[in-house]
C-alpha cells in the first residue's frame, strides 16, 4: 500500500478538525503530501419580487446580494483552510482547494484533481431522520470515490 497524497475534506466543525488532525498524522507517518478541500455550497437569495415601474417587469437586485454573499462564503472558506493548515501542518507544504457546489461531489472531484491515494473526512454522526433529511456527505464520498476513504468519527 502506497499513500503519497492525502486529501482532507474540512468544514468549520469540530468533527472536521478532528479528521484533519488524524489526516495530518497519517501524512507525517507516510511522508505524504496533503491537500485540503473546503466546499462552499452557495446560498443564492431569491429575487426581491419588486416591479420596475418603467418597464413593468420584475426587478432582480439579488445579483449584487448573491455576489456579496459568495464573497463572504469564499472568505470564510479561506479562513477555515488557513486555520487548519496553521494548526496541523507544521512545516509541511499543503495544497488547498476551495470549491463551489455539492460537498460530496466536490471532495471526489478534488481527490481526482489532486491525485489522492486516500481521502480523509470526518463524520457528524447523524442518524435516523436527521441523516435522511440532510443526507450524508461521508456516505456519498465512500460510495462514489475511486480511492480509499477514511471516515474519522469524533472521539476516535
Amino acid at each position: 500500500m502506497k499513500i503519497s497524497k492525502i486529501l482532507i475534506g474540512i468544514d468549520d466543525s469540530k468533527y472536521a478538525a478532528h479528521a484533519a488532525e488524524y489526516g495530518f498524522d497519517i501524512a507525517h507517518k507516510f511522508n505524504a503530501s496533503v491537500g485540503i478541500v473546503n466546499i462552499v455550497e452557495p446560498i443564492i437569495m431569491p429575487p426581491s419580487g419588486g416591479i420596475d415601474p418603467l418597464m413593468g417587469s420584475a426587478l432582480n437586485n439579488a445579483t449584487f446580494q448573491d455576489m456579496e454573499l459568495l464573497d463572504i462564503q469564499k472568505n470564510q472558506s479561506e479562513n477555515i483552510v488557513e486555520r487548519t493548515i496553521k494548526q496541523f501542518a507544521g512545516d509541511m507544504e499543503v495544497t488547498h482547494f476551495t470549491e463551489y457546489g455539492s460537498t460530496a461531489n466536490g471532495i471526489i472531484d478534488c481527490s481526482k484533481e489532486f491525485g489522492a491515494d486516500l481521502i480523509v473526512i470526518g463524520t457528524h454522526s447523524r442518524s435516523g431522520l436527521d441523516r435522511l433529511l440532510m443526507g450524508s456527505v461521508a456516505e456519498h464520498v465512500v460510495r462514489h470515490a475511486e480511492v480509499p476513504v477514511l471516515v474519522v468519527p469524533f472521539g476516535s
